[in-house]
């Protein structure tokens, strides 16, 4: 396995506050932010349009997760003045350029899909035994 690149040139096996590496994980980390991502790069989408897309995300967790990709100028919410209201999601340009390195996560995950599932088993493991234990 290959070295990463150093982010740090002083010690690389420090991981500040402050380095890509490490700030990368303010969009990775809340479970579905990647995956409206994901999503809305192929057009913009309603909200019931974007919960179908996303089985299992709950109405509130969505409108949490758009107005938190909203704010980071990411998403952009447009009304449409009919009635019933309608409202669409898009990814601005700023939300766009996560799209790309966003892919290739996915790509790397479909690729090792064998990967994944031996990790759901380890970890579903770990749980039975820490559960045998108690």
């Amino acid at each position: 396995m290959s070295t990463p690149k150093a982010q740090n040139s002083v010690n690389p096996l420090i991981v500040s506050e402050t380095c890509p590496p490490r700030r990368i994980h303010t969009l990775l980390t809340p479970k579905w932010t990647s995956m409206v991502i994901y999503v809305l790069s192929f057009g913009p989408l309603r909200t019931g349009q974007l919960q179908r897309s996303m089985p299992g995300i709950s109405k509130k967790m969505l409108t949490q997760t758009l107005r938190e990709l909203e704010a980071d100028k990411m998403v952009e919410r447009k009304v449409f003045q009919v009635v019933p209201p309608m409202v669409e999601y898009s990814l601005t340009n700023f939300g766009e350029r996560f799209v790309e390195p966003l892919m290739a996560l996915y790509d790397w995950a479909v690729t090792n899909a064998d990967l994944l599932d031996e990790l759901q088993r380890n970890r579903e493991q770990s749980q039975e035994e820490m559960r045998a234990t108690v």
